[in-house]
């Protein structure tokens, strides 16, 4: 008999589940059920289960990390999500995380659980008759290679190269620079990777992703295509083959990696821009080569979402050469004054647009000129740290403890793009904090609780998400909240979200269906009806309206 674990934070959940299902007719025992996380691993700790069903959102540690530590004492061990978290699926068809199976809380029926659970139990059993004990050597090893490859590139960029030869031999084995084969390496980069790991929870969530499509591409690819993670927004890849005159290797491996890009942007919802180096015959050519792909931040900064380049030897930066004496001022701050005008009188217009506008505009110059990056990445973070001072946009909040968490921000941001993204983040949620309803002396604590919705408009947010951010008690935050801003924390939410839902349907052409999902709505009835009781009509009229 399997003994099985039930852990979500949702009660009636668990309630349901624990006296609907006939687990002892299915062969399995209910051995524990937990309101969270901790208590989950707690208990894993002492009596580690051979099923493990879980919620993704728990308080104290969430179904993921649940899965990882799980997994890690017994790697055999059978994972069900249940959820409400819609961004999970995203990631359903490629972070095998050995998760089994994905279910919707919204539509959860105990027999379609039952369907799995049963599916489990065959598969276990038929693993006990073939030799479990085999199959989990297999697996431990073939993870323990993966790391060693990984490690040993690393310390192929990162340390002396003492013994070409020896590193070479090894290099084989993992198709790297075989006899008579040149090795093509790529860096990868991963756009919007602050936003990206929001959404799957941690780093590792995101390594399994990324890595599990990569791999499962790469192995129709020919020649000896090879994948590993340098660190979980940069990612590094190797083709390898024979040169000849009748095959253009750059383009086979072009088409390859437009293949990578299209899996990662229709399973994961995240881009990756690449760059692609020199043929490498040698140990020494490719930690040259890699180093260069590495240290090019002039050519990654400016890297367009999805973009693909060449960097060559010869021109280790993607910038126009000069074509004469009549350039352009290359000093950003020369424009510092005119900048901070423009985007203080958006910010006084309230009006998202002429916000986006702005820094729009602002960010195509630099992307024109090509300053260097960390001459922009301070441009721009004097720019807001003056226009918080000059507007104070968010007067609760001080300026010292906020400036130190802006540099902490901008420090991790390594491309334009994302740095615009970040910037317009900012002047954004100071306008929409305004637009909710802001008001100066404000307790800090419901300042930040504002501000943490308006950039997460996107998702779904809870009240005991919010309370666990603040390190506050949920009760005692929803009292205060209502005290502070005369409205309850869901009417807030709902509020924001439905003003967002009215610009995206005034000034995108996005379905009524991609707003519900842009705005983290599951249901798009659900949000039809919400919408309505905000606006009087549905989406469909107000848009027709304003046409």
């Amino acid at each position: 008999m399997y003994n099985v674990m039930l852990a979500d934070d949702d009660y009636p959940v668990i309630e349901l589940l624990s006296e609907t299902i006939r687990w002892e007719e299915l062969g399995l025992r209910l051995m524990s059920t937990h309101e969270n996380g901790w208590s989950a691993w707690e208990q894993a700790q002492r009596q580690t289960p051979d099923i493990l069903i879980t919620d993704i959102g728990m308080p104290k540690m969430d179904g993921l990390e649940l899965s990882g530590r799980i997994r890690e004492l017994n790697p055999a061990v059978r994972i069900a999500i249940l959820s409400c978290h819609s961004e999970f699926q995203y990631a359903q068809q490629a972070v095998r995380l050995n998760v089994q199976d994905y279910l919707l809380k919204d539509t959860l029926d105990p027999e379609d659980l039952v369907q799995r659970l049963t599916r489990f139990k065959q598969a276990m059993d038929e693993e006990k008759q073939a030799g479990w004990e085999h199959s989990r050597m297999k697996r431990m090893y073939d993870e323990a290679k993966e790391l060693r490859k990984e490690q040993s590139l690393k310390n192929l960029i990162d340390l002396p190269l003492l013994s070409p030869e020896n590193w070479r031999k090894e290099a084989a084995e993992y198709g790297l620079l075989r006899e008579g084969e040149h090795t093509l390496p790529v860096a990868g980069f991963l756009e919007n990777y602050r936003q990206v790991k929001y959404r799957f929870f941690s780093d590792q969530t995101l390594r399994f992703a990324v890595g599990n499509v990569m791999k499962e591409v790469l192995e129709n690819f020919a020649p000896c295509g090879v994948h590993a993670g340098y660190d979980a927004r940069t990612w590094l890849l190797f083709f390898s083959g024979k040169p000849g005159l009748h095959r253009n290797f750059y383009e086979e491996t072009a088409q390859m990696l437009k293949e990578i890009q299209s899996a990662l942007r229709k399973v994961l919802k995240v881009d990756m821009s690449l760059c692609i180096g020199e043929p490498c015959a040698s140990p020494e050519s490719l930690k040259q080569a890699l180093s260069g792909l590495l240290a090019s931040g002039g050519l990654r900064f400016y890297l367009e979402p999805g973009e693909t380049v060449k960097l060559r030897a010869s021109r280790p930066r993607l910038e126009p050469e000069p074509e004469g004496d009549d350039l352009p001022p290359r000093d950003l701050f020369s424009f510092y004054d005119e900048a901070l005008g423009e985007l203080r009188g958006a910010l006084l217009d309230r009006e998202p647009q002429a916000i986006r506008s702005a820094t729009a505009a602002w960010t195509a110059r630099i992307r024109k000129e090509r300053y260097p990056p960390e001459s922009v990445k301070d441009w721009i973070l004097k720019l807001l740290l003056d226009l918080k001072l000059k507007l104070q946009a968010i007067p609760s909040v001080s300026t010292a403890s906020s400036a130190d968490t802006l540099h902490k921000e901008i420090a991790d941001i390594d491309s334009l793009a994302d740095l615009h993204a970040w910037l317009n983040g900012h002047l954004e949620s100071w306008a929409a904090t305004d637009f909710g309803g802001h008001k100066s002396g404000r307790r800090p604590e419901i300042t930040e609780a504002c501000v943490y919705v308006t950039r997460r408009l996107h998702s779904r947010i809870s009240l005991d998400e919010v309370a666990e951010h603040l390190h506050m008690n949920t009760s005692y935050f929803c009292r205060l909240f209502k005290k502070e801003t005369g409205s309850t924390f869901i009417e807030y939410v709902t509020r924001l979200k439905m003003m967002r839902a009215q610009e995206l349907l005034d000034r995108t052409g996005a379905t009524v269906g991609e707003i519900c999902e842009q705005l983290g709505y599951d249901n798009q009835s659900y949000f039809i009806k919400t919408f309505k009781s905000y606006a009087g009509v549905t989406p469909v009229e107000y848009r027709s309206r304003l046409r």
